[in-house]
C-alpha cells in the first residue's frame, strides 16, 4: 500500500517511510502552514493510517456485489473479492484534545465500511501531568463517555503525537480494568518516539502501532547513522520538556487554537 521503514523495533512496530506521507508531515509540522491547512494535511494523514490500520489487523471475508453493470451483464457484472468482514466491530478513542480531529476521521471512516451499529466512538478526557520543574511525569484521566463493554472487539487509539507513552499506556489500562480486553489494540500516532515505542509495545494489551513517522532526533550522531530501533536503548526523541524533536510542537494548540 504504502513504503514502510526498515527498522529494528519489533513486527509490532509499523513505520511508514513515503514521500507523500513525509510531505503531508512537513506542512503539518512548519510553522508557516496556516491551521485551517494543518487541519486538511492531519485529516489525509488519518484517512492514510486508519485504512493501513484496518487492512492490516481486521478479519477479512470473500464478497460478492452486484454493481450498475449487472442489469446489462448478469454475472459478469458482479465483483468478487476479499472485502473487511462485516461482523468485525470497532471502537474509536477520542483522546481530547489532540485526538479530537484524528478520532473523528477515524470514526467516520470506518463507518463507510463497516456496518455503523458496529463502529462505536468513545471519548476520554486526560492531560499530562507534570512534576515542580515541568517534567512530564504522566497522564491523568479525568472523565469518560464509553458506550460499553470491548470484548471481540478491535480498539482504535488515534493520538497524533506520540511523545511518552503515557496516554495510550493509561487508556489501555482503563479498558482492561473497567471494559474487558478487545481482539485488537491499534495505536496510530502521527509521530512517534522510540521512547513511545518502548513503552506503548511493553503494554499488556499487545498493541500495534501504525506511525507515519518516528522522530529521534535527540540521538547522537552515531545512533542516528545506524538504522532505526538497532540502538534503540540509546535513541531519544524527547527533549527536556517531553517535546519530540524534530516533531511538529504543540500540535493540540495548533488544532485548537489554544496557547494556555
Amino acid at each position: 500500500m504504502f513504503r514502510e521503514l526498515e527498522h529494528a523495533y519489533g513486527e509490532r512496530a509499523r513505520v511508514l517511510d513515503d514521500p507523500f506521507v513525509a510531505t503531508l508531515l512537513a506542512r503539518v509540522s512548519s510553522a508557516d502552514t496556516a491551521r485551517s491547512d494543518v487541519l486538511h494535511a492531519l485529516r489525509t494523514v488519518y484517512g492514510v493510517l486508519c485504512a493501513w490500520s484496518a487492512s492490516e489487523l481486521l478479519p477479512t471475508t470473500h464478497g460478492e456485489f452486484a454493481t450498475r453493470m449487472h442489469d446489462q451483464h448478469g454475472a459478469l457484472g458482479t465483483w468478487k473479492g476479499d472485502v473487511l468482514d462485516p461482523a468485525s466491530r470497532v471502537v474509536v478513542i477520542d483522546v481530547i484534545r489532540g485526538g479530537i480531529v484524528p478520532g473523528q476521521v477515524c470514526f467516520e471512516l470506518l463507518s463507510s465500511v463497516l456496518p455503523e451499529d458496529y463502529v462505536r466512538f468513545d471519548h476520554l478526557h486526560m492531560s499530562r501531568t507534570t512534576d515542580a520543574a515541568g517534567h512530564v511525569t504522566g497522564s491523568t484521566l479525568f472523565g469518560s463517555k464509553i458506550g460499553g463493554r470491548v470484548e471481540g472487539a478491535h480498539l482504535v487509539i488515534p493520538d497524533p503525537m506520540g511523545a511518552t507513552g503515557s496516554t495510550a499506556c493509561v487508556a489501555l489500562d482503563h479498558y482492561l480494568e473497567h471494559h474487558g480486553a478487545p481482539a485488537s489494540v491499534s495505536v496510530l500516532p502521527m509521530i512517534c518516539t522510540p521512547e513511545f515505542l518502548r513503552r506503548v509495545l511493553d503494554h499488556p494489551a499487545r498493541p500495534t502501532v501504525f506511525a507515519a513517522r518516528v522522530d529521534r532526533g535527540m540521538s547522537s550522531p552515531d545512533v542516528l547513522a545506524t538504522k532505526p530501533g538497532l540502538r534503540w536503548s540509546e535513541e531519544r526523541g524527547l527533549d527536556d520538556d517531553d517535546y519530540i524533536v524534530p516533531g511538529a510542537g504543540g500540535v493540540g494548540e495548533v488544532l485548537n487554537n489554544s496557547w494556555c
